[in-house]
């Protein structure tokens, strides 16, 4: 019996908690996801670029020492 008071006084407390919560408004989401979106493709085009520059900084090197 114990048990089922100690998870009735947890379940009162969740509602508590919920009742304290705000989400985000729908315009507040599409908003941080155009960012999140607009900065992941930032990122991944500086990590394309300067994948392209040590590759060409690695074989121009590489050419350099072995002569090939």
């Amino acid at each position: 019996m114990a048990s089922v008071r100690r998870l009735g006084a947890f379940l009162g407390e969740v509602r508590t908690e919920m009742k304290k919560v705000t989400f985000p408004s729908r315009e507040e989401v599409v908003g941080t996801t155009g960012v999140v979106l607009i900065t992941s493709v930032i990122f991944a085009i500086f990590l394309w670029v300067a994948d392209v520059v040590i590759l060409r900084l690695y074989n121009g090197l590489n050419n350099l020492l072995l002569g090939q």
